[in-house]
């Protein structure tokens, strides 16, 4: 159960770098669209030009980092993360990226002092104190094992165990999120611009609308060359406008029966059905292979009881053409383990069905 990272997992932080020019703006958001949609190498090579004219720009600094840790260059990443923290200590999000490096690397007392000190500096930062709730979850899980293997026969111990690989099961998710961009401005030598409300990097909307058909206006014959009006041929079947194609914006019903079909194979312990929805490029959290995250799932779901999987409250929004991000809550129940959280899908449609690239939990 390693902490979760923030590109894969992560839900994207607010975009609240003061100071920014629109060719700024625009080069950042750019490399950010294309972080978002799995073109990493090429989001960092915009980022690299960008802060070639602005090196101590702190919203390029921290979206290369992010970047880097996506790419598994962590050491780089890492010492991008640390430099922000002693630039700019007041913004948390560099901490608590730091965090996700040193899980990784199984450092869990400094990931354990980062996240500590992300929520000194910003109390109220939901997501530094999920993954310090993770962390301990692994700790926890680590002590539990060293328990059972002292005592094989601590049933208390095995309980406790148990409860824990079911709860962070439920996700199919690594354990914790970085933060891809800081929350204040980082630029005082220029005028601040504050949102009212933090708002995520914009995602183009798509608005689906009916097509209109220019329509010619047939020249009117002279009285004397008037043909004779046509008579339709009663055996003869008047041939149907062709249906417009559905629009991207018009996906929520297909997403939604997908993400219904999806509960139902994993209720019903139908794994085959179940993996089948997850598209061949998912990305797999916590950077396992794909066949050892299947055989995972397969024992998991496999084992003795009944399970029931619901899910309501579904939103979906338009990413583009092919991709859409799902919303809902997801209730899930075992014999050892009740519970209800916030899940995001990111689908994307291959060969006229839609499937599942990318699952966390949480916005």
């Amino acid at each position: 159960m390693p902490l979760r990272r923030t590109l894969t997992a992560l839900a994207c932080c607010s975009l609240i770098l003061g100071a920014t020019l629109p060719a700024h703006a625009d080069a950042l958001q750019d490399a950010s669209r294309l972080m978002r949609q799995g073109q990493t190498t090429q989001a960092l090579e915009q980022v690299d030009r960008f802060l070639a004219d602005k090196p101590k720009d702190a919203q390029g600094r921290f979206l290369k980092g992010t970047l880097l840790t996506e790419l598994g260059r962590n050491a780089e990443a890492a010492a991008i993360f640390t430099k922000l923290t002693e630039d700019y200590p007041e913004l948390p999000e560099p901490y608590n990226n730091l965090a996700v490096i040193y899980a990784q690397q199984k450092q869990y007392d400094k990931a354990k002092q980062a996240l500590e000190q992300a929520i000194r500096t910003h109390p109220s930062y939901a997501t530094a104190h999920e993954n310090l709730g993770d962390l301990y979850a692994r700790l926890a899980s680590q002590a539990y094992g060293k328990a059972l293997q002292l005592d094989a026969s601590n049933t208390t111990a095995q309980s406790k165990l148990a409860l824990i690989k079911d709860l962070t099961s439920v996700s199919a998710r690594p354990a914790s999120k970085p933060a891809t961009e800081p929350t204040k401005p980082v630029e005082p030598t220029k005028p601040p611009v504050t949102p009212s409300t933090p708002v995520a990097p914009p995602t183009p909307t798509i608005v689906a609308t009916a097509p209109t058909k220019p329509v010619a206006e047939p020249a009117k014959p002279t009285e004397a060359a008037k043909p004779a009006e046509a008579k339709p041929d009663p055996k003869v079947e008047p041939k149907s406008e062709p249906k417009p194609e559905s629009k991207p914006a018009d996906a929520h019903a297909d997403v939604s029966k997908t993400i219904e079909a999806w509960a139902s194979a994993w209720e019903r312990k139908d794994v085959k059905a179940y993996l089948a929805k997850y598209a061949r490029d998912f990305k797999v959290p916590g950077g396992v292979s794909r066949s050892s995250w299947e055989t995972e799932r397969h024992q998991r779901i496999n084992k003795p009881g009944k399970i029931s999987v619901d899910v309501d409250n579904i939103k979906v929004s338009v990413d583009a053409p092919d991709q859409v991000t799902a919303r809902f809550r997801q209730n899930y129940k075992s014999a050892s383990l009740s519970s209800s959280t916030t899940k995001t899908l990111v689908l994307v449609k291959r060969d006229g069905k839609w499937l599942i690239q990318q699952e966390r939990v949480g916005g």
